[in-house]
């Protein structure tokens, strides 16, 4: 069985969110013994993650130092944080593998992810990133060619576009590693967003939706089942109210359908809900929604929100 396991930005942090180095290396520890447990089971396993917290430091060392140094944009924040990450994995993984008697090697690809050079969120940038600013240090970011709004109150806080994703550039490189046998990890958040014009490549300032990504990715290395590792152990109708009830097994229809009846929030659960019903439409076996702790029932289907066919 192959499994496409996707682990959320905040997997990559502590319980209150920091994201320190020793608070990523602690937390990468706890995602790697979860992998390792899928490959003593005889799985295949890709895993992708968020990179949320770790973009968002670098963005506050842009708006520090940007009266000394140009920004560093989107794209290069991406394509650096895939490498950290992936190293910070890669030595918990190992280090894992060998308390175990594991012998697997693994490896990471920085990945690129295309997207349409007239996709309307390039045109129309509206995802805010990062934190809010007063006015006069926002209107220094924008004369480097940022795009930033007013938020009244609460001061300027910067927009980007967020691009649907269609194809894993480095999709071939994965797979071929897989293949052969590596844990590979790939495509953080999202991956990194690049247009093709006029048969050439360049990398956009924009975010892609990492579970979006995962969906993607997850079809292109052939994965049997996407899992997708979240804080909490089940998707849920009516989160937060007294008729809250937590999902178990449910077609893939259905879950179109409390989709559809916002039932799931926009910048949480919804792209999870969303990217679990991509896969399992496009030929997937099924796809999982649960907690770290619950991995390996969930790609045998016995824990967690369990995505299937209709």
């Amino acid at each position: 069985m192959r499994v496409l396991l996707a682990l959320g930005g905040n997997a990559m942090t502590n319980a209150q969110g920091r994201a320190r180095v020793e608070d990523q290396q602690a937390a990468a520890v706890v995602a790697m013994r979860a992998v390792a447990e899928l490959i003593e089971a005889g799985a295949d396993v890709v895993v992708t993650h968020g990179n949320g917290p770790q973009v968002g430091n670098l963005l506050v060392k842009n708006e520090v130092a940007a009266a000394v140094v140009p920004p560093v944009p989107l794209d290069w924040c991406g394509a650096q944080t895939q490498a950290t990450l992936g190293f910070t994995l890669m030595n918990a993984l190992d280090n894992e593998f060998t308390v175990r008697g594991i012998d697997c090697p693994s490896a990471t690809v920085v990945t690129r992810t295309l997207v349409a050079a007239d996709d309307p969120g390039l045109t129309r940038p509206s995802k805010p990133i990062g934190r809010f600013l007063p006015e006069a240090d926002a209107r220094r970011l924008i004369g480097h060619g940022e795009m930033w709004e007013g938020r009244g109150e609460k001061g300027w806080r910067r927009v980007v576009a967020s691009p649907e994703p269609l194809e894993i550039l480095d999709g071939r490189a994965v797979r071929t590693l897989v293949d052969a046998g590596f844990v590979v990890v790939a495509n953080g958040g999202g991956g990194i967003p690049t247009v093709r014009e006029d048969g050439v490549l360049r990398g956009v300032e924009a975010v892609i939706d990492k579970d979006l990504g995962a969906a993607v990715l997850a079809l292109t290395v052939a994965a049997d089942v996407l899992v997708v590792a979240t804080d909490v152990p089940n998707a849920v109708l009516g989160f937060g109210t007294p008729e809250a009830e937590p999902l178990g097994r449910v077609t893939v229809t259905q879950m179109r359908e409390h989709l559809a009846a916002g039932h799931f929030a926009s910048g949480s659960m919804g792209p999870k809900v969303d990217a679990a019903c991509r896969f399992v439409e496009q030929g997937g076996s099924h796809a999982a929604i649960t907690e770290l702790s619950q991995i390996r029932d969930a790609v045998t289907g016995r824990a967690g929100t369990v995505v299937v066919p209709a």
